[in-house]
């Protein structure tokens, strides 16, 4: 059973050994334990609804609409843990078909109903925030569109519903041979559809493509009206409008059905571990590797603090002992960082990939360590997230921001981004661990991906609030100074609406807003995702 109130199923948990609780304690002092709001308080919030009885598809009752109040974000999760309720859906309805989502937006657009998309439900930027209303809103659920529709293995295109998850994307396909690649952290419970209007990356990238490279067409439920996109090989016919889906957020309607690239299963996969002297030398060879474009499926860069804290999580105090003074002997000591290396291929492509690549990482001082912590990472890929729950319940507090950049800034930009969240914490008193890896790399630049974790305030809700929000509008400043996206894989939200402007620039968010407008004249749709409230772009 999946938790209400942190990441995951019940079933799986992580344990933090006693080096890590030393290391935890050494870095940011004591942990705050609190005591956790239940679910049974935060249901007796739940406020009357105001669309009972408005559609047999629509349910009302307390517990479905509390579910589909908050997603993952820090926010969601402090909410949560503290018992400060948000605002909830009025209702929330299951369609099972693209017809179905077609009869609930109409009804909801002559009824003046604001609209909330609902998939797998692990956004952490604030897509299904709720906001303060005299309008009823409803969410609509897609967890019931959840099946591979049609495969195509003559041109490998599959359709699919929606809501369909990951783990049932690629059962699915590969039951005949096929897999789509695509392996985001929150692989387990995220979905085809909130890949696609979030812009999603997975794991292995590199080979696979980003969500775009893999989104071929569907269908979108507009409030205006339906919107389908043909698949094409290639077109030169006008703007491309499938770029008016990616990245959409739920702010233009609601996508029903996706049509994916899917490939043939690979006849090879495997991961391996390399450790380099030092950030620069690193960051050299994975920039070569990167744009000498071997076939590789996956580069993984952790820094000093990352490879370090890494190290301190996997337990076995002997082992990593003998790999810390071994590694020392070969140059790569204090500083070291650790690359994770991904080679998915047919048998003699990955043989050949994997040469050239340890041999030109052994040119920057690279050091093999084979395949043993490669199988180990492809075995906890997606249990990332659980570390959070393991933080709480010591008294800590973690969260992520992840931007990307052009190559010169991916330095500068890291530090800056560690430094910064140091000095927020450091108006509290307080101290924050900060560690940084780059998660997906491209010859022009680097998505940076960094981890802050720093102790639970007392207090409750509003002072944890506060630090947060203060942490994530100062990142985000920093970001932009370096010329970064506001977000290479998590989208917008209404986590980080407020500092779109400063990529799009005035005409773009003018374009944004015209769009909205176009596609959903009445403002029902996700208000306040992408372009914020009441802002000068609001739709």
């Amino acid at each position: 059973m999946r938790r209400w109130n942190g990441w995951g199923d019940h079933a799986t948990s992580m344990q933090l050994n006693e080096a890590a609780r030393v290391m935890l304690n050494a870095r940011l002092g004591p942990g705050r334990p609190g005591v956790d709001a239940t679910r049974e308080d935060m249901l007796a919030q739940v406020p009357a609804s105001r669309l009972n009885g408005a559609h047999p598809l629509i349910q009302t009752d307390a517990a479905s609409r509390f579910g589909m109040a908050m997603g993952e974000s820090f926010a969601d999760w402090i909410r949560k843990r503290f018992g400060a309720l948000p605002p909830v859906p009025d209702g929330v309805a299951f369609p099972e078909s693209s017809s179905q989502v077609r009869e609930l937006l109409d009804l909801a657009n002559a009824s003046n109903w604001i609209v909330i998309p609902f998939a797998g439900g692990t956004s952490v930027a604030g897509h299904l925030d709720c906001p303060i209303s005299d309008r009823p809103i409803l969410s609509i659920n897609l967890s019931r569109m959840n099946r591979l529709l049609h495969l195509d293995k003559t041109s490998q295109l599959a359709t699919f519903g929606a809501g369909t998850p990951g783990p049932l994307v690629e059962s699915q396909l590969r039951a005949q041979g096929y897999t789509l690649g695509h392996f985001p952290q929150s692989f387990e419970y995220s979905t085809v559809g909130g890949w696609v209007v979030t812009r999603s990356s997975g794991q292995q990238s590199l080979r696979y493509g980003r969500i775009e490279q893999l989104f071929a067409g569907g269908r979108l439920e507009a409030p205006v009206g339906n919107l389908t996109i043909p698949t094409l090989p290639a077109s030169a016919a006008g703007p491309d409008l499938r770029e008016l889906v990616l990245g959409s957020e739920g702010r233009f309607g609601i996508l029903t059905e996706a049509i994916l690239r899917v490939s043939r299963l690979p006849e090879h996969e495997s991961f391996h571990a390399l450790f380099l002297p030092d950030w620069d030398s690193a960051e050299a060879a994975v920039r070569e590797l990167v744009q000498r474009k071997l076939p590789l499926s996956m580069l993984r860069l952790s820094n000093g603090i990352e490879t370090e804290t890494n190290l301190t999580l996997a337990g076995h105090a002997r082992l990593i002992g003998w790999l810390q003074r071994y590694l020392s002997w070969r140059g790569c000591a204090e500083g070291k960082c650790m690359l994770m290396l991904g080679v998915t291929a047919d048998a003699r492509t990955a043989h050949h990939a994997l040469r050239e690549a340890r041999r030109l990482l052994a040119r920057h001082g690279g050091v093999y360590i084979g395949r043993a912590m490669g199988s180990k990472w492809l075995a906890n890929r997606f249990k990332g997230p659980y570390l959070r729950n393991a933080l709480w319940a010591l008294g800590y507090s973690a969260d992520t921001i992840e931007t990307a950049v052009d190559w010169p800034q991916v330095k500068p930009l890291m530090l800056a981004m560690e430094q910064t969240a140091r000095d927020v914490f450091t108006q509290y008193g307080e101290q924050v661990h900060a560690f940084t890896h780059l998660s997906h790399l491209y010859p022009q630049g680097s998505a940076i991906y960094s981890q802050f974790v720093w102790a639970t305030a007392a207090g409750g809700f509003a002072p944890n609030f506060e630090r947060w929000q203060k942490l994530k509008a100062a990142v985000a400043t920093t970001i932009a100074v370096h010329g970064g996206t506001v977000s290479h894989q998590h989208g917008v939200g209404r986590d980080h609406a407020a500092h779109l402007a400063d990529e799009k620039g005035p005409l773009g968010m003018a374009t944004l807003a015209g769009l909205c407008h176009h596609f959903d004249p009445n403002k029902i749709m996700n208000p306040g995702k992408l372009l914020q409230d009441g802002g000068p772009w609001a739709s």
